[in-house]
């Protein structure tokens, strides 16, 4: 958890600027050197993005699952 912890971009800003990047060496404006920075700051962004939507879906799970553990099962007559 010591990932998550760190200030990270939140997904929404890694996301736009993965769209800036694909706009850039889609133009293809750019030289080698700065394409592969661009890469390899894309890869970083991806990865970001990767882990947040893991850390999301861990979330929805726990909650889903704590949720159903509490809800008594279809014909439990306790009411």
């Amino acid at each position: 958890m010591a990932r998550s912890a760190r200030a990270q971009p939140d997904f929404e800003k890694s996301v736009a600027e993965l769209e800036d990047i694909v706009r850039q060496m889609e133009q293809g404006d750019v030289g080698l050197e700065q394409s592969l920075n661009l890469y390899q700051r894309g890869i970083a962004l991806v990865r970001g993005c990767r882990e947040a939507l893991d850390n999301a879906e861990l979330r929805v799970r726990e909650l889903r699952d704590g949720e159903l553990s509490t809800v008594p099962p279809a014909g439990d007559s306790r009411e």
